[in-house]
């Protein structure tokens, strides 16, 4: 891709000295000097690749995207070893699922070489944003939205992809702390062919009312039921989730439904390689709670780009029954447990370039 770098004059450059205390960071509060921006028209295909001053963007009010939500993105990080080098962990994984996105949402495709090349560049210049302290990152939003000025329910004939950087700290403001998520079968939010399994804005917007349901009940997430049924567990509303049943690490199978998550899948293949058995299959809310009960289920943790691995201390399961509103909850402890902390070292020390992957591919350095 042939990418124009604008240059910034040094007194528009932002102060860094919102990194001098990583812990400070949030999530998501701050964004890097500069953006990568490329169109995409019918005719032309991609086309004026740049990357530029950080800025808004200026639209008309009939822009298609604020009419019919044809929006994807990605999420994925840069982490400063020890040494100083800037690591991207398994950012082919990202590309690919964006792509795949991109196809539901009947959005173009983009070479994969070619948007890796664009994170990748982005990254390059701003290597000085990336924090120099474990369990802080450099969080990286690839997105792209339909730019078409018009009303009718079609596909956009006019697109831009972006890619904004963001210093951050833990998703959750707990850290590495167990957080409480709330299961209810009041809402749903995706079902097999539809949007779920992509990562679209559309999905995250359904889940805000829930969201909100749980807020008001001292949960930090929602875990999300199947629609059909309503029994069986899909993922959280950031991230999927596993849990430990009868020792083995267990996870909702994707079904069309759920996120092709990059951290689920890769604990999934580290956790076989640190000798965990490992499972997909249908989870039910009622044998979690039961099994947390009984001893089998002995863990739960979300499996995420933001998040990482988020312990998880409590579920509170909210159904509706005949008699009115019935809530019940089951506990797995106030500290992490074994696996979970396991699985956070090793994937940590992994993406630190403190240890060497456990497959080739899975780290990328930034030269």
């Amino acid at each position: 891709m042939d990418i124009e770098i604008l240059p910034i004059e040094k007194e528009n450059m932002k102060s860094k000295d919102i990194l001098k205390d990583p812990d400070s960071l949030g999530f998501g509060n701050y964004f890097t000097d500069r953006m990568f921006v490329v169109k995409w028209t019918e005719d032309k295909g991609w086309h004026d690749a740049k990357i530029k001053k950080y800025e808004d963007f200026v639209f008309d009010p009939a822009t298609l995207v604020l009419h019919y939500g044809q929006e994807i993105f990605e999420g994925l990080k840069a982490f400063r070893s020890k040494n100083g080098d800037i690591l991207l962990f398994r950012p082919w994984e990202n590309v690919k699922r964006m792509n795949r996105s991109a196809e539901r949402m009947s959005m173009p495709t983009m070479k994969e070489e070619d948007m890796l090349e664009a994170i990748v560049e982005l990254v390059k210049l701003e290597k000085d944003w990336v924090p120099d302290k474990r369990g802080a990152s450099l969080y990286i939003r690839p997105t792209m939205i339909a730019t078409e000025k018009g009303l009718g329910v079609r596909p956009s004939k006019e697109y831009i992809f972006f890619v904004i950087l963001s210093p951050s700290g833990p998703y959750f403001k707990e850290g590495f702390k167990p957080i409480t998520l709330l299961a209810t079968d009041k809402y749903v939010r995706a079902v097999p062919g539809g949007v779920g399994e992509a990562k679209t804005g559309g999905n995250y917007a359904a889940s805000l009312k829930a969201k909100k349901l749980a807020k008001n009940y001292g949960c930090a997430e929602v875990l999300w039921l199947d629609a059909y049924n309503k029994k069986f567990i899909e993922e959280v509303g950031a991230m999927n989730i596993a849990f430990v049943i009868n020792d083995v690490i267990t996870t909702p199978r994707l079904d069309g439904s759920i996120l092709h998550g990059i951290t689920r899948k890769s604990v999934l293949e580290m956790g076989k390689k640190l000798g965990f058995k490992v499972s997909e299959r249908e989870i039910s809310i009622h044998e979690i709670m039961e099994g947390a009960q009984n001893g089998s289920v002995t863990e739960c943790f979300g499996l995420g780009t933001a998040a990482s691995i988020a312990p998880v201390g409590e579920i509170k399961y909210l159904h509706y029954e005949e008699t009115g509103e019935n809530i019940t909850s089951v506990k797995f402890g106030d500290k992490p447990g074994k696996i979970a902390e396991r699985l956070y070292k090793e994937l940590q020390d992994i993406q630190y370039g403190e240890k060497e992957p456990p497959f080739e591919g899975w780290i990328l350095k930034i030269e």
